[in-house]
């Protein structure tokens, strides 16, 4: 009996100390939260005063681990939310600090979100692109500087990649289309230059790419129209000049297509125009020439149809008063010419849809045809 108690005394020893190790993060990972947290200042909400003790899978605010090991799979920090953290405050966070490379040292980091702080700056680590699970890297509304790591194409699973509003310089690095599991791109906001990469059709699980208010430069890759999934495609607010590949309008689950405020050349593709898919098209503010295609069906539902401050000739398709819905429509400042058609979607729009064109008269303007 007394060798049986010391075996279930040893047993019991060895399960509590078992638990111990399994329940809680490894030092190595708790030090590099540490070192992340050091290199930050978070005066308002106090979340990292809840980064104590030595098991920061506990209750450390924003850290999650897988239960199996304990390793810390997530950081989410985010400085917009609904937590009661942020409702007890009165207000949203602000930090500020730089993004320390002692994150890379958690390499079963899954998901990095560090969002809305507004005032992180600092460039993001280059050694980030050594972690090998990561899926989602979400650092928008910071001011992040310096250029997307050059080999962030080694991150293989990564579905997740938004930097928007901040002030990423540099060029898209050409190794972003190895990217073969990204589903969301958002650089909008930011400071990059350069041109499209020829071949980002590659990211063939794409859904939505948002490249809105850089200084992006040269043409629209014809290989977008190859990303069969894509549905959201922002492109304006850059420098970017060319004509619209045609191919774009051939896109099966396009919906939302926004060129406006670039330098594009040449005609409206009719595609584009024709494709009953697509429900928002904003080209205005560009130097797209020729005629409105006449392509409009009983099909036809576009939200929003800008067309305004380019250099369309011609007259108004009457097509168009066939269409099944026009939600907005702007054909301004362009040199239209002829009698505006009667009917909808004609009758419910206002004559700033049509002003300072060459000749073009009757409802809503006041020109009597």
């Amino acid at each position: 009996m007394k060798f049986t108690g010391v075996y279930l005394v040893v047993v019991l020893l060895v399960a509590v100390f078992s638990s111990t190790v399994v329940n809680s993060c490894p030092p190595s990972d708790r030090e590099a939260l540490l070192a992340f947290k050091s290199a930050l200042n978070e005066p308002y909400l106090g979340i990292f005063k809840t980064w104590t003790g030595t098991d920061c899978c506990s209750n450390w605010y924003g850290i999650s681990c897988d239960p199996t090991d304990s390793r810390v799979n997530d950081v989410v920090l985010r400085g917009e939310s609904e937590d009661k953290i942020f409702e007890k405050a009165g207000r949203s966070g602000y930090m500020t600090g730089s993004l320390s490379p002692s994150l890379c040292s958690l390499d079963r980091l899954t998901t990095l979100v560090v969002a809305d702080w507004k005032g992180i700056s600092g460039e993001i680590p280059a050694c980030i692109t050594s972690l090998p699970h990561l899926r989602i890297l979400d650092l928008i509304g910071n001011q992040l500087t310096g250029k997307l790591p050059a080999d962030i194409g080694k991150l293989g699973k990564l579905t997740v990649l938004n930097v928007a509003d901040n002030k990423i310089s540099g060029e898209i690095p050409s190794s972003i289309v190895n990217l073969a599991r990204l589903m969301h791109l958002d650089l909008s906001n930011n400071q990059i230059t350069g041109v499209l990469p020829a071949d980002l059709g590659k990211l063939s699980m794409m859904s939505r790419a948002l490249l809105n208010r850089n200084q992006i430069s040269g043409s629209i890759p014809s290989s977008i129209a190859g990303i069969y999934r894509l549905a959201d495609l922002d492109l304006s607010m850059n420098r970017i000049s060319g004509s619209i590949p045609a191919q774009l309008g051939s896109m099966p689950v396009l919906s939302t297509l926004n060129l406006d405020s670039n330098q594009l050349t040449g005609q409206i593709p009719v595609s584009l125009l024709s494709n009953t898919g697509l429900n928002i098209v904003n080209l205005s503010r560009n130097s797209l020439d020729g005629y409105l295609p006449d392509v409009f069906t009983p099909r036809t539902y576009f939200s929003v149809l800008d067309l305004s401050f380019n250099k369309l000739k011609g007259a108004i398709p009457k097509s168009l008063s066939s269409a099944k819905y026009i939600g907005h429509l702007d054909l301004s400042n362009n040199h239209l010419c002829g009698s505006i058609p009667m009917g909808f979607p004609f009758d419910h729009l206002e004559a700033s849809s049509f002003t300072n064109n060459d000749c073009l008269c009757g409802s809503p303007l006041m020109r009597v045809c």
